[in-house]
């Protein structure tokens, strides 16, 4: 049923209706039916109440970076219209259209079902080109998974238009480039709205503390209180996704700054080239330290051998690539086609002798040892088909170690604790004198050997080092 009402509309109401004229080609009843139908409705296409424009912006704006949960991108755009960018394209212009979002959308493709890339251009307002941009990304990518993934390979942001790149590739990258690109703080909320009151209190500590409170792994804090030197390779191998050996070392230059800087250890990492300069507020000389011998220690972990150097608020690590070759070399001479465990031990014996003829050594006894110790290990489990290693085949493998280098020791196995006492290291104390390099060298091949074969599992506690005045060493080996 028609109703006929007469009604007055001044001159400026006029001008707003314009879009909806243009349309009709002029005809009012059409243009007020198309308003009266769209009142009340929202994006797409439940309904809802009319927004401020600015309230409406600032809404888009904080929700810059998050991604739309699963059912309710199922209700914006139907799943369906992935079988068709050309229907897709002009479903999404038509609903923008209606809704005066004054947004068009343009689709570059190779093929309409199963496109091989896609180039897709939106213009119009910058916020919401960018909340749209989001949108029909996060659609594409959800939607291409079950088929052939697409991944966001670049957004490019310009005057009022944004243009979004995606190409064939894997699950695992596809949705990786969604989080990379448009879904930044996701995960982020996710954490903060799943756990809200831890959150809270550790971000009201934070600004009570000006940002001095310290955030670390728990394995990094359990080192600290056991007075070890604490590595944190759990953090960095959890950001990278990979173990800490395969990181190249650029990346774990920039990881080492975002977990120290992040987790407040220190004050502030800057990276020049590969040399690391660390500033820190530290007043004690044995926090500075450790956490200089936790970097060495974390970037040798990593395969690179830095040269540290410490001021009153400074820590710089300077990559020595030259002393890394030398100590790969050496372990390789140590190594020879027709190897034997004896002719490995002859030779570290030899090396040890001649140690001081080697330049600028000393920055490199800590890796070179624990180098040695593994290669020694290693060859031994090569010669008597050792799968796994207890406390009792460690103390074997090391009687003969100790009789072939002249050294007097004693071992006392109680269940899982070993006790290893040094009377007398020839070889450290040759001729009455002692050597402190050849000795350090030595005890890092014993931590070493005793890290292949146990891991982490073991616990060296240090009871005692041979010095100068003392002629014994005894350490206790730990096993859970």
């Amino acid at each position: 049923m028609i109703v006929t009402k007469h009604i007055s509309i001044d001159k400026e109401c006029v001008e707003k209706l314009k879009p909806q004229l243009e349309r009709h080609n002029g005809n009012f009843s059409a243009a007020i039916r198309e308003i009266i139908d769209r009142n009340g409705k929202s994006v797409f296409p439940n309904n809802s109440s009319a927004i401020d424009s600015s309230l409406f912006k600032w809404m888009l704006t904080e929700v810059d970076g998050i991604l739309i949960p699963d059912n309710i991108m199922d209700e914006l755009i139907d799943p369906i219209l992935i079988n068709s960018l050309r229907k897709l394209e002009d479903c999404l212009n038509c609903r923008f259209r209606e809704l005066e979002w004054d947004i068009d959308i343009e689709f570059k493709y190779d093929n309409d079902n199963l496109p091989s890339g896609i180039l897709i251009e939106i213009r119009g307002e910058i916020h919401m080109i960018r909340t749209v941009a989001r949108i029909l990304s996060q659609y594409l990518v959800k939607n291409s998974l079950e088929k052939i993934p697409l991944e966001i390979m670049s957004v490019i942001n310009l005057n009022e238009c944004i243009k979004v790149e995606l190409a064939r590739s894997t699950k695992k990258e596809a949705y990786n480039s969604l989080l990379t690109f448009f879904g930044g703080m996701d995960e982020v909320i996710k954490g903060v709205k799943s756990h809200p009151t831890f959150w809270k209190a550790i971000v009201k500590r934070h600004l009570l503390s000006n940002y001095n409170m310290v955030t670390v792994h728990r394995n990094y804090f359990e080192d600290l209180l056991s007075n070890n030197i604490p590595l944190g390779e759990i953090s960095i191998e959890n950001i990278s996704k990979k173990p800490i050996q395969e990181i190249p070392l650029k990346d774990m230059l920039l990881l080492i700054k975002e977990v120290y800087e992040t987790s407040r250890v220190v004050d502030k990492v800057e990276i020049d080239n590969d040399k690391l300069i660390i500033f820190h507020s530290f007043r004690s000389y044995e926090a500075i330290e450790k956490i200089k011998k936790t970097l060495v220690l974390l970037l040798e972990a990593n395969g690179h051998l830095f040269d540290p150097k410490t001021t009153a608020n400074m820590i710089v690590l300077t990559h020595r690539p030259d002393v890394g070759v030398k100590v790969n070399e050496i372990v390789d001479n140590l190594r020879t086609s027709n190897n034997s465990f004896d002719q490995e031990l002859q030779m570290f014996m030899t090396f040890l002798k001649g140690l001081k003829n080697i330049p600028d050594i000393p920055l490199s006894f800590t890796a070179l040892g624990r180098k040695i110790g593994s290669s020694l290990m290693q060859e031994y489990e090569k010669e008597n088909g050792i799968k796994i290693w207890d406390l009792k085949t460690f103390k074997t493998v090391f009687e003969i170690i100790n009789s072939k280098l002249h050294m007097e020791s004693e071992w006392k196995l109680e269940g899982k604790n070993l006790l290893y006492t040094v009377m007398k290291c020839q070889i450290a104390t040759e001729g009455n004198k002692f050597d402190k390099y050849i000795c350090h060298t030595s005890r890092e091949a014993f931590k070493g050997a005793l890290n292949h074969a146990f891991g982490n599992r073991a616990e060296l506690d240090i009871k005692k080092l041979i010095s100068r005045g003392d002629k014994r060493c005894e350490v206790v080996i730990r096993l859970p």
